[in-house]
């Protein structure tokens, strides 16, 4: 079962702005597990920036942890930087949150138990740091449990969770996004 629904991950389609790498798994959660890696880098300006990142892990115990609901859970972690004035945003986190659902139902992942966290954090620098002045970031965490080991929805509704973070919009089905690239004529 485990190795249908890493097959299936595996197969997952991935934006062009989204660079996806396996890592190791943590191997002290459940009897397999499957680490993925991810950062948005769009160009601009010639140049590749990193603006969002984030973490995907596969856990499977064919025992169903009562905790799960099921014999697979997915743990994840998606962090970009922000304007400081959107991270002032009384409902950021709720945002946040939503376009984890959003992108899960829009590519169909069936899953339940559902919950996470998302923490907005305001930084100012001083002394030494302070000629980087103020600056905002925001995380989510979340897990949920898959229903079955098709997996590849519930991946790339991350990765498209973490191209909503990066400020890139969702591209539905069969539409790509043009670059904004400009002539030098």
């Amino acid at each position: 079962m485990f190795d249908a629904a890493v097959e299936s991950l595996r197969g997952a389609a991935h934006r062009g702005e989204l660079r996806v790498s396996e890592i190791a798994a943590p191997s002290n959660l459940a009897p397999y597990s499957l680490a993925l890696a991810a950062d948005v880098t769009p160009a601009r300006h010639g140049a590749d920036s990193d603006v969002a990142t984030g973490r995907f892990v596969l856990l499977y115990d064919p025992e169903t942890p009562d905790a799960w609901g099921g014999a697979f859970r997915v743990v994840c972690f998606a962090q970009a930087p922000l304007e400081t004035d959107i991270g002032i945003d009384p409902f950021l986190a709720e945002v946040a949150w939503s376009w984890l659902v959003d992108a899960l139902d829009s590519r169909g992942a069936a899953y339940s138990n559902a919950s996470g966290t998302a923490t907005k954090i305001l930084s100012t620098g001083f002394g030494g740091l302070a000629d980087e002045g103020d600056g905002a970031q925001l995380e989510l965490r979340a897990s949920w449990t898959p229903s079955n080991e098709s997996i590849a929805a519930h991946v790339e509704g991350w990765g498209d969770l973490l191209c909503m973070l990066a400020g890139l919009p969702p591209t539905p089905e069969g539409v790509a996004l043009l670059s904004a690239r400009r002539s030098s004529t």
